[in-house]
């Protein structure tokens, strides 16, 4: 049993794979929750863009000012992103020491 125990130790504390953005998409921090499904979010490409919460995200996963999020610019409107991915602050942390974000 004490194999087991400290197996689950080693994972936990081991490096989890986590979700990277693609090609366009970028790491962004929620810096206002806005009401609704709307967020202000700060992404790593230096542009403040409002952020859309999408319905399959919204009752499921809480986002809340602070959060690291993926978020995919649109196309046809730069200053506005939607969600697409949101980080736990243990994975927000493991992002941080890779050096992923600031």
């Amino acid at each position: 049993m004490s194999s087991a125990r400290s197996r689950v130790v080693t994972e936990e504390s081991g490096r989890r794979n986590l979700r990277m953005p693609n090609s366009d998409e970028v790491f962004a921090i929620v810096t206002e929750h806005l009401g609704g499904n709307h967020v202000q979010l700060r992404c790593q490409d230096g542009k403040e863009r409002l952020g859309r919460i999408p319905g399959r995200m919204k009752y499921r996963t809480w986002i809340e000012q602070d959060d690291i999020v993926v978020a995919e610019p649109w196309d046809w409107q730069d200053e506005k992103a939607t969600i697409e991915w949101r980080y736990t602050s243990q994975d927000a942390d493991q992002l941080r020491r890779e050096g992923h974000i600031d």
